[in-house]
């Protein structure tokens, strides 16, 4: 799970993140961070949207590669 920190730093930067939530890198999802509570966390994806997704998910910088699920 990430913590608070990392979501802050996330959210303070406009750095956009990766989501990673399976195997499938079509599955992954990007955006900027906008807000979160214990469970879950609000990203703004480009088109202007906003997703709702589990802090159980992997998140990591966009920019750099993506990482393996396991």
């Amino acid at each position: 799970m990430i913590s608070e920190e990392q979501l802050d730093h996330y959210r303070v930067s406009g750095e956009k993140v990766r989501v990673v939530r399976d195997e499938m890198e079509a599955n992954d999802v990007i955006g900027i961070v906008v807000a979160w509570d214990d469970e879950t966390v609000v990203l703004r994806k480009a088109n202007k949207r906003v997703l709702k997704l589990s802090r159980s998910y992997r998140f990591e910088p966009a920019a750099g590669e993506r990482g393996s699920v396991l």
